[in-house]
This record gives C-alpha cells, structure tokens and sequence, in this order.
C-alpha cells in the first residue's frame, strides 16, 4: 500500500535555502524555501508579531558561555 492509499501524507525535514530555519515539506517536493522567505521573495507584505522580532534579535546576539560550576569542590 502506498503512502497516498492508506490516507497518511509524508513529509520530510528540509532547512530553508534562505533563512536555515527547519521545517516540513512533502516529500519529494521541490519546495526550498519556508513558507515565510517564499513569502518574502515574492514581494508580498509580511506582518510580523513582536515576538518573531525579538527572537530573531535573541537569536543574533552572540553566545556567552560559562562554567557550569562556582567554586572547587571535594569529590
């Protein structure tokens, strides 16, 4: 039985060409670009909520890392 017999839709994992975020497709599709970049690239006005902006600001800011621990200790 075949995928589109039995009723089930089969995607698969594909980054966007554009922007890298991941997201599904169906498979075999040619499809490159997430909904939101295919969007973009077609010139249409996107709204954007304040959540999605301050993400991506989130998401450029560089990445400090620390120790995970605060002081020696006796094992």
């Amino acid at each position: 039985m075949q995928g589109s017999e039995s009723g089930f839709i089969q995607l698969e994992l594909k980054y966007c060409e554009r922007c890298g975020g991941l997201w599904f497709r169906l498979r075999d599709s040619e499809v490159v670009f997430c909904g939101a970049c295919a969007k973009a690239m077609a010139g249409l006005d996107i709204q954007r909520s304040r959540a999605e902006h301050v993400v991506d600001a989130l998401m450029r800011r560089p990445i400090r890392q620390r120790a995970f621990w605060a002081e020696g200790g006796n094992a």
